[in-house]
């Protein structure tokens, strides 16, 4: 798939460019000074579903705080949101999550599967094509990092993707217990956020998420708080990791 950038607008310190790849679009975010000096590093920004729109500013803060450690950063739109066609099991499975907590009953691995693993089938390969076309920019070198949610993303992404060398996993979404199994493979650095009073996330699941993966070298950072209440020094320990492994 080709990629065209379609706007580009300079946010301070960093340069913000709209691009699609194919039909899929997506946002590149580049140091203000990267295409005078030599290539830099990448780190993918995942994201939930909730459509670009609607996650741009918590996403141009994190580029922006990238781009003051030196590196690039890029995320496309997920399948099934924003703009995108609808995927039919997904939209099926939140009417039917929506359903049981509201009847206050647990929430079935039919659900989660039918809920992540369409999404993550469709999206892990659409992360690649994107990941083929940024690198191919002069200004982007490597290697690359993977920062952020869907955590089942990043963990088939961390699998099956040798291009990446490091990732930062937000603990906080809904895991198939399949992934459970994916995420032994997972061999890379890892760096996992939990926020330990998360009113959506199954705690324990999330701890044995971290037990399963296969990485030497991996540590859990777990704050008090909700899913927003992600404090500022979190922020600070996931970036010198970055820069541990990316420079």
């Amino acid at each position: 798939m080709a990629l065209h950038f379609t706007s580009e607008q300079r946010l301070d310190d960093v340069v913000e460019r709209d691009f699609t790849l194919g039909e899929i679009p997506g946002i590149l975010w580049t140091p203000g000074s990267a295409t005078a000096s030599a290539p830099v590093p990448l780190i993918l920004l995942g994201h939930p579903p909730l459509g670009l729109r609607k996650m741009h500013p918590r996403l141009v803060t994190r580029a922006r705080h990238a781009a003051a450690d030196g590196f690039a950063a890029a995320t496309i739109e997920l399948p099934g949101s924003g703009d995108r066609p609808r995927l039919a099991a997904t939209e099926q499975a939140r009417v039917d999550l929506r359903r049981v907590t509201e009847a206050g009953e647990p929430v079935s691995d039919e659900i989660i599967d039918a809920l992540v693993l369409p999404l993550v089938d469709q999206a892990v390969p659409e992360w690649q094509a994107a990941l083929d076309a940024l690198l191919s920019l002069p200004e982007i070198g490597g290697p690359v990092g993977y920062s952020g949610g869907v955590i089942s993303i990043g963990i088939r992404l961390a699998v099956v993707e040798p291009r990446i060398v490091a990732a930062g996993l937000f603990a906080g979404s809904f895991v198939p217990r399949t992934m459970f199994e994916e995420a032994r493979h997972v061999t890379i650095p890892l760096h996992v956020l939990l926020q330990w009073d998360d009113e959506g996330n199954d705690r324990q699941a999330a701890l044995d998420l971290f037990d399963a993966f296969g990485s030497k070298e991996k540590s859990l950072h777990a704050n008090m708080g909700g899913h927003t209440g992600v404090p500022q020094y979190a922020g600070d320990a996931a970036a010198q990791f970055f820069t541990r492994h990316l420079k």
